[in-house]
């Protein structure tokens, strides 16, 4: 089915978002992340999606780990999200930013205590002499917070403004719909383009 083009990407965002949650039998809400350096050398990983609205993309992170560090650095990045079962994906490009600490706070606090734990006790991308060593950590951590679990003031979130949002949808003989969303700034109006397969 041809995608049909409204006049602003998010909310074809969250209708495919809801179908991908409710057919995708693990984490609907990945996504990969690609970021990089100041000298322009890029990395990808997957990441979690933890909020979308019209303001943009949210996940958090250790701002300690390569990725933070990047984004601090170099603020853009690039997303994508790929449903196999749907044979969709979309991707978005844009500046970012640090969400507020009352946004991390709310977020960290929602997660489990050994996720909370975790944040504290993992030195995120940095070398693991053996696993002992992170388990140990996990248990001091344990110890020196056995009631609440603060957010460490290295853990908070980033959101991604998107310019460019583009859906892709698997049609036959390869011949794919792409409808791409593009803007120049936050507050500009959405120009909207179909793109060659």
């Amino acid at each position: 089915m041809v995608i049909a083009a409204i006049t602003e990407p998010f909310s074809l965002f969250q209708t495919w978002l809801a179908e991908a949650e409710a057919r995708e039998p693990n984490d609907p809400n990945a996504m990969a992340l690609a970021t990089a350096t100041s000298q322009g050398v890029p990395s990808v990983r997957m990441v979690l999606l933890k909020g979308a609205d019209s303001r943009g993309f949210v996940f958090y992170t250790n701002f300690e780990s390569r990725k933070g560090q990047e984004l601090q650095a170099n603020p853009a990045a690039a997303l994508c999200f790929h449903w196999k079962s749907l044979r969709r994906q979309i991707r978005v490009e844009g500046p970012v930013q640090s969400v507020t600490a009352e946004e991390a706070d709310t977020y960290f606090f929602s997660r489990p205590r050994g996720s909370r734990v975790g944040a504290w006790a993992s030195q995120q991308s940095r070398p693991l002499t053996d696993r002992t060593e992170l388990e140990g950590r996990v248990a001091e951590i344990e110890q020196r917070y056995p009631q609440d679990v603060p957010r460490p003031p290295y853990w908070s979130g980033f959101r991604l403004t998107p310019l460019v949002i583009e859906f892709w949808q698997d049609m036959p003989s390869r011949l794919h719909d792409r409808l791409i969303y593009k803007r120049d700034r936050e507050s500009a109006p959405w120009t909207t383009l179909r793109l060659q397969p």
